[in-house]
């Protein structure tokens, strides 16, 4: 696959390397959905319920880092600079 890529970028004519690029990043997008929908359902199995690995395990095993694990349980998809911050414990 790195192989196919580089071979993009070293399309001679630039806006037929652009929109071969183009093409590849709108494809890719999509991927990307189907490929995170994925590893959310595997990374919820692997956790079983809490039966199963700790988020820790599950992190180290798939070879992601914690905080995406984390993620999958909150239902997040977006960037880690625009993650909500966790809401602050209620003052007694």
């Amino acid at each position: 696959m790195s192989d196919a890529l580089k071979a993009v970028e070293q399309i001679a004519d630039r806006e037929e390397r652009v929109r071969a690029k183009s093409q590849i990043m709108a494809f890719q997008v999509q991927r990307n959905k189907a490929w995170s929908r994925e590893r959310v359902e595997l990374i919820r199995e692997l956790w079983n319920g809490g039966d199963g690995l700790s988020y820790r395990q599950i992190a180290d095993r798939l070879g992601i880092k914690l905080s995406t694990v984390q993620d999958a349980f909150r239902d997040y998809k977006g960037s880690g600079s625009h993650r909500p911050k966790a809401p602050k414990p209620e003052e007694t």
